[in-house]
């Protein structure tokens, strides 16, 4: 269940994102695709649609990602993406074969760059 809120809560981040960050817009440039996150057997799964430097997102599978990350099971998803260090995370899980990489991966990195316009503003000392 955290995962699949996890998961929503993303969707809802970079939606925002999409529409009041321009730094987050350039990055979306011109990209026309839909990707997915899951877990292995895709009982657990959310798709990202990017389209005219929007994004949007909705439960289930997709069936044809541009790319896809699917990990192990949920929890192991939630604790990867909560993770202090998440490249090591990554990198070990893909190692190990606990995250699976479907589709092209240099679109992968492209959206692990998008992250960093994700995380929380410090708030500004008075």
């Amino acid at each position: 269940m955290k995962f699949r809120f996890l998961l929503w809560l993303l969707g809802w981040l970079m939606g925002k994102a999409s529409r009041t960050n321009p730094a987050f817009q350039q990055q979306l440039g011109d990209k026309e695709l839909v990707f997915q996150l899951q877990t292995l057997d895709g009982k657990v799964a959310r798709h990202f649609t990017v389209k005219n430097q929007r994004i949007t997102s909705q439960s289930g599978v997709y069936p044809t990602p541009a790319f896809a990350i699917a990990f192990k099971d949920a929890g192991y998803g939630f604790a990867t993406m909560q993770a202090k260090n998440k490249q090591l995370a990554f990198m070990t899980g893909i190692q190990d074969k606990s995250i699976q990489i479907k589709g092209n991966p240099a679109l992968v990195i492209w959206f692990q760059g998008l992250m960093k316009y994700l995380k929380p503003r410090k708030a500004k000392k008075a």
